[in-house]
């Protein structure tokens, strides 16, 4: 199911603002890459454009490849929401739908892609994926109650199980604890851990100490100053980022110097 990302000389503009310039990197099937660099780098952007969200954005265009094994995600023809079923999405707020229900939540992507889905097979597939998100025990007995009602960490795993229902096989997650307390925090970080067994994952946190917990590789963006286009500096086993990065940007943005 989970697929390798390959980006080579990307570009991606906002307008005439050229936002990153010039992205080449490979991620790894089944595995957890952080980006990390200071706000305004460009990594969240980056990560929009590997599911076609970037052009949503109001005069958003990107320029380059992204190869989602031997499919070119913005080649002639491809459709972009076909694209984003493929590419999973979890944002830095938890955005449940607020007037359905948790049951509803999780099953909405499955609808809205059309077809008749048996009752039986909806109820096995909400029952999977909340359990996939580490939420089933704490909801199965109100999954008629609406997703709002939850709390913070709860509706950021209710958004996690909506995700992997419709069985994407790369899953983004946007800074997926920005806003959660340090509990919630790990029950989202051990369940990145689980998922990784079956998805590719791709995160960005502004918490240095969350992308050495979490992730296998480390990508640091930076960018040369106000305006200037956002760049990867270097991408690397986590480990090695941490310990002994190749660049000197990278040890002052980890140690604390800058950003």
């Amino acid at each position: 199911m989970a697929k390798r990302i390959d980006v080579g000389g990307l570009n991606a503009y906002y307008g005439t603002h050229k936002a990153i310039e010039d992205i080449s990197m490979t991620v790894e099937p089944r595995s957890v890459t952080a980006f990390i660099g200071p706000s305004g780098c460009g990594k969240s952007t980056f990560l929009r454009t590997l599911n076609r969200m970037h052009e949503v954005t109001p005069g958003g265009r990107v320029e380059g490849k992204v190869m989602l094994d031997d499919e070119n995600l913005y080649g002639a023809g491809v459709d972009p929401v076909s694209v984003r079923r493929t590419v999973g999405m979890v944002f830095q707020r938890p955005n449940p739908f607020p007037t359905m229900s948790i049951y509803d939540n999780v099953a909405a992507g499955i609808r809205l892609n059309g077809g008749r889905v048996r009752k039986a097979e909806l109820d096995e597939v909400v029952e999977k994926s909340l359990k996939g998100a580490n939420l089933w025990k704490e909801v199965k007995d109100r999954l008629n109650k609406p997703g709002a009602g939850l709390s913070g960490g709860q509706q950021q795993r209710l958004c996690i199980a909506r995700a992997i229902a419709v069985e994407p096989q790369v899953l983004l997650m946007d800074e997926p604890c920005s806003a959660l307390d340090p509990i919630s925090t790990l029950a989202i970080e051990d369940l990145i851990g689980e998922l990784k067994e079956r998805f590719t994952i791709v995160i960005v946190t502004h918490n240095m100490q969350q992308a050495a917990r979490v992730s296998d590789r480390t990508a640091f963006f930076n960018l040369a100053g106000v305006g200037q286009p956002g760049k990867l500096v270097e991408i690397d086993d986590t480990e090695r980022i941490f310990s002994n990065p190749s660049v000197q940007a990278t040890e002052d943005y980890i140690s604390g110097r800058f950003g």
